[in-house]
């Protein structure tokens, strides 16, 4: 029986129970397009497109969630709790926000802060810090390792505010050591820890919010090859 939601339809094609998950649907079709075998595409709704594959012979999706914390909260959510997804990576591109990151460096996000209010559905009675499946954490710096690429590893923010009318915030971040700023970690890591499975971001430095050095668009679709080599390793 085909499984679908309002924003994923597979049409009896599986997906695997390990997934990359990249913001922009067309970085999904280019890492089926260039690094899958036997590749079938399992969604196009809102062309936010998925794919299964076989990566070195083994199995593996990917599939577009669009940008912020709504967005990765729906894709993430319905592939975990519908369609019995197990692992799932964020591949993705960041702010740096620490003077010794450069331009395409490799960040692993360890913690994901955030201004957002995504957990205030859980009624917590106190401060959630939403982090890593360490089996995920672990596997990563041993690929990147066996590699020879370079990681960071340590705390990100997952920001709500694209362009902030308070100029001053990103400085507080900074003062706290967090390494980089995207928009979709903490989310992902919330559902995946609520469901009991893993959840893992590692992203790939676009601009750097203190030196204004920044990537293009083309860039960021094609070029983020090492966060990719990283993450396909994870298929089983």
């Amino acid at each position: 029986m085909a499984k679908f939601t309002p924003h994923i339809k597979s049409e009896n094609i599986q997906i695997a129970e390990t997934i990359l998950l990249p913001g922009d649907p067309l970085r999904a079709k280019y890492i089926a397009d260039n690094y899958l075998d036997d590749v079938v595409q399992f969604n196009a709704v809102r062309n936010m497109f998925g794919y299964t594959g076989k990566y070195k012979g083994k199995e593996i999706s990917v599939m577009g969630t669009g940008m912020g914390m709504p967005s990765m909260g729906i894709y993430s959510w319905e592939l975990i709790n519908v369609f019995g997804v197990k692992n799932l990576i964020r591949i993705g591109s960041c702010g740096a926000m620490q003077k010794e990151l450069k331009l395409y460096d490799i960040i692993v996000g360890m913690g994901a802060c955030t201004n957002s209010n995504y957990a205030s559905q859980y009624n917590f009675p106190g401060t959630y810090a939403p982090i890593a499946s360490w089996k995920l954490l672990e596997k990563a710096k041993k690929i990147a390792d066996e590699k020879n690429i370079d990681v960071h590893v340590g705390n990100i923010l997952s920001s709500d505010i694209f362009y902030n009318d308070d100029s001053e915030a990103i400085k507080k971040w900074i003062n706290m050591g967090v390494l980089g700023v995207e928009m979709e970690a903490a989310a992902l890591y919330m559902n995946a820890a609520r469901a009991g499975v893993n959840a893992l971001c590692i992203l790939t430095v676009s601009d750097h919010i203190l030196t204004r050095e920044e990537t293009t668009p083309e860039e960021r679709q094609n070029s983020f090859t090492k966060m990719m080599e990283i993450a396909l390793e994870f298929a089983e």
